[in-house]
């Protein structure tokens, strides 16, 4: 077996991009970069021609796709019954076609020698690819290395600091470049271990800058409804009776405003007069931030959160703006319908980033549904600032799957980036208050019932990321290569 994985390069590609994904959350076992990344940038070198090349860096991605995102099937075996004929090509699918990204560093890659150049232009490129993955058709930011530091407690905490000056694309960075440090031989390993401990002290001393709580004490509804939902009067009637209920057991401890997670009101809350009233008469006119379908017409249906303050109508809304695709919507250039029934023809899409101000008692909050809290300087206006941000999710169609996790760990990296505390409702968890510095401040597990309430804490001044937000990415790669580019080629010039 050893020979002919020895004589098949592109099997070798595969099998070091799935053994780096080992990197990613919930593992976090970055040490694998150290041996992956290496490899990959020899095989990218043995490689006899360009289009061997490419073919090398699409295994890999392939294989870190394949075990990264396994998760993504779990969706489809709730509705398996009509969908089950995608079972065995989800993963496989969405894992070929992130795998083109990777084809960009590794073609960049060969246009210098092996060397410090080389590595310069891979680093760049990967960020470069990276960026293309959040904008090219719809766009899907997942499984960036950036968020392998994203390591539960004090560690992840110290290693995250600099999103707050360079994004998850500036950890990806960093993280390609010290991973290649092995190919430099022991004066790689001197580098890779200063590189690291500067890392850490910085992440340190940006810790010790103080943090506190406002007066507003949060609460955070995770109700574990089953998924895919159960539509029959009598279900709908018990989960808004838990809701009502977890909502009164939030205000017995002091709540100031009460989270619903995404979707989870069985009642068109924007547009139902009863519903408002039944709710109010629990909650009075404590603002309730709800995660709610909304009818604009009857073709027009949004993903939204609803703030309610009473049984008068809202007091403010917001839809969701980055759809899923093939879960809320359908691509127009996919000519056949495979998203699930309950969602019909598909959600019509917001107009992006809201500050959700004017809430009695309630500090300016960014609002955020499920997926975009992934897409890293999209999800706040910048223009309109909040002082927190509110992320409603309902992960609970992934199951006990790293997908949940995964989500979560990109919501800390939000947090850090923008400078100002995220609070994340999920329908089964991971809930959580996550404060200006990634850090967790109060959370609740995955597949748990129950109710959550904690200090809002207060946000920190503006970030060096959240003032320049992408830009910061774009300049980083176009730098590294354009440096790369030239140091590689002055050495190819000088030993000619």
């Amino acid at each position: 077996m050893s020979e002919k994985l020895k004589n098949s390069p592109l099997m070798r590609a595969f099998l070091w991009g799935a053994l780096a994904a080992a990197a990613l959350p919930p593992v976090h076992l970055l040490p694998v970069l150290l041996f992956s990344v290496p490899a990959l940038l020899r095989l990218t070198e043995e490689a006899p021609n360009w289009k061997r090349a490419a073919f090398i860096g699409w295994f890999y991605g392939f294989g870190l796709g394949m075990a990264g995102l396994y998760w993504i099937t779990e969706p489809i075996l709730t509705e398996a019954q009509t969908f089950w004929w995608l079972v065995p090509f989800a993963a496989p699918l969405l894992s070929a076609a992130v795998a083109c990204y990777t084809v960009i560093p590794v073609l960049a890659a060969r246009l210098v020698p092996a060397g410090l150049g080389r590595i310069l232009v891979f680093a760049g490129a990967w960020l470069a690819s990276n960026l293309a993955q959040q904008f090219l058709f719809t766009g899907f930011p997942w499984n960036f290395w950036g968020t392998d530091w994203a390591i539960p407690g004090v560690l992840g905490n110290i290693f995250l600091q600099p999103a707050a000056t360079i994004g998850v694309y500036g950890l990806t960075l960093l993280t390609v470049l010290l991973s290649a440090m092995p190919l430099f031989g022991k004066r790689g390993l001197v580098i890779l271990v200063f590189g690291v401990a500067a890392w850490g002290g910085y992440g340190y001393l940006r810790l010790q800058i103080p943090e506190q709580n406002t007066a507003l004490k949060v609460a955070l509804i995770q109700p574990d409804f089953q998924e895919p939902p159960d539509y029959s009067r009598p279900a709908l009637i018990a989960n808004w009776r838990r809701l009502l209920e977890m909502s009164h057991a939030a205000l017995l401890n002091g709540a100031g405003a009460i989270i619903w997670p995404e979707a989870a009101s069985p009642w068109l809350l924007a547009s139902d007069p009863v519903a408002r009233q039944q709710l109010a008469a629990v909650t009075g006119t404590t603002p309730v931030i709800a995660g709610s379908l909304r009818m604009v017409s009857p073709t027009d249906f949004r993903n939204s959160i609803v703030v309610t303050a009473g049984p008068q109508p809202p007091l403010a809304t917001y839809d969701k703006w980055k759809l899923v695709p093939f879960g809320e919507y359908m691509p127009k250039w996919i000519p056949i319908k495979i998203i699930p029934s309950m969602v019909g023809r598909g959600f019509t899409p917001g107009t992006g980033p809201k500050t959700i101000s004017n809430i009695p008692g309630v500090p300016p909050f960014g609002a955020t549904i499920c997926y975009e809290a992934i897409f890293t300087g999209q999800i706040i206006n910048e223009h309109d600032r909040p002082d927190w941000i509110v992320n409603v999710t309902d992960d609970a169609w992934f199951g006990n799957t790293a997908g949940p996790r995964q989500h979560f760990a990109d919501a800390r990296l939000r947090a850090v980036e923008e400078g100002l505390p995220l609070v994340r409702n999920a329908n089964s968890g991971i809930s959580a208050v996550i404060d200006p510095f990634g850090r967790v401040v109060a959370s609740m597990p995955l597949n748990y019932q129950g109710v959550l309430v904690a200090n809002l804490p207060n946000p920190q001044p503006v970030t060096v990321y959240a003032r320049w937000g992408l830009r910061i990415p774009f300049m980083l790669a176009l730098t590294f290569v354009l440096l790369g580019l030239i140091y590689g080629n002055t050495r190819r010039l000088s030993n000619k």
